[in-house]
């Protein structure tokens, strides 16, 4: 069996784990609720039982490191996770040091929105460009930025909190405490929230069809949207012109080859991108309005696979100087995107 890596994708609901191939294939895969709400020490012993699962059921794979990505703060070259409020009792956590004391390999720690933006960099939607900017639009909006073959960490790992860009004084306050955050009036959760104020229970729109009279969500909107319902297909203008102002000052600031969208919310991009690619060409400066805007391609694999690239493709681009770790942690091993125009959707 060719050379593997155990990667790990921690998000506050749903804990992925999988054996993957230097060539981003996925051999195989298992995943768990998250007991987000139990504190770190639950949570890493999830992922040790996990790799168990994973290693038993593939017992003569080579697996020479684990690549794990988790949500934000975090600083990578310590491998600390710093606090995420997703996950509940975790603070400082020395997450590297305390799997690779478990399993004696190297690990290697990425924010998962960065881990995603390596994994469409080097297997999906952003394959053979120099550039891209990662922008996940679900529950609320991450991303993160590849520059000249490198994930761009900033201070502690902390650059990219593209969801906290102010881009409007009013709106509703974001969980971080702003008001006017990208996240705050762009994310999946801000269009669920809209059309559920749009509407109400028991109206027979199908909106609230769709949702079974309950809030309703981002993909119910989709799914209206889709059915022609003139109200979902308003609300889909205004979330996409909002995505394309978030998206116009990400052009300005990092001047990717190509951004890539990915999230719950992409499974609408058809929808979307008309009204998107309208918005850059009215706000993005003459330079900046040909860049491609493009859907993800790996879905859910993508922060699996960046992960794993960490270990897998390590000291190569993608893999940045801030990813070394000690020598203690090293000891168990060491063509343009042929992407889519938004407008052709």
């Amino acid at each position: 069996m060719s050379t593997l890596a155990l990667a790990f994708d921690l998000g506050g609901t749903e804990l992925r784990g999988a054996l993957v191939e230097r060539s981003g294939d996925v051999i195989a895969r298992v995943s768990a609720p998250t007991m987000s709400g139990a504190g770190s020490e639950a949570v890493i012993g999830q992922i040790i039982a996990l790799a168990g699962t994973l290693l038993a059921e593939h017992p003569q794979a080579k697996v020479v490191g684990i690549g794990m990505c988790a949500p934000g703060p975090l600083d990578p070259k310590a491998g600390i996770v710093i606090g995420p409020p997703t996950l509940a009792g975790w603070h400082n956590v020395p997450l590297i040091d305390i799997l690779s004391r478990q399993f004696g390999l190297p690990v290697r720690l990425e924010n998962d929105a960065n881990a995603a933006a390596l994994g469409e960099w080097r297997f999906g939607a952003g394959r053979g460009s120099g550039s891209l900017v990662f922008v996940t639009v679900s529950t609320g909006i991450g991303g993160g930025v590849v520059a000249d073959g490198h994930i761009y960490h900033g201070r502690r790992g902390l650059a990219a909190e593209i969801g906290h860009m102010t881009i409007t004084g009013e709106g509703e306050r974001c969980f971080c405490g702003a008001v006017g955050c990208f996240e705050a009036v762009a994310s999946g959760t801000a269009l669920g929230r809209r059309a559920t104020k749009l509407t109400t229970a028991g109206d027979g729109s199908l909106l609230r069809r769709l949702s079974n009279d309950g809030d309703v969500s981002a993909r119910h909107v989709v799914e209206a949207a889709r059915a022609g319902d003139v109200s979902a297909l308003e609300l889909v203008a205004a979330e996409a012109k909002w995505l394309g102002i978030g998206f116009t000052n990400l052009l300005h600031l990092y001047s990717p080859d190509l951004i890539v969208m990915g999230g719950g919310l992409s499974n609408g991009f058809d929808l979307l991108a008309p009204t998107i690619r309208a918005t850059v060409e009215q706000r993005a400066m003459q330079a900046y309005r040909d860049v491609p805007i493009v859907p993800a391609e790996l879905g859910d694999r993508a922060g699996l696979v960046g992960a794993a690239s960490l270990i897998l493709w390590e000291g190569e681009p993608g893999t940045a100087l801030a990813m070394v770790q000690d020598d203690e942690t090293k000891s168990g091993a060491g063509g343009k995107a042929g992407a889519r125009e938004a407008s052709q959707g």
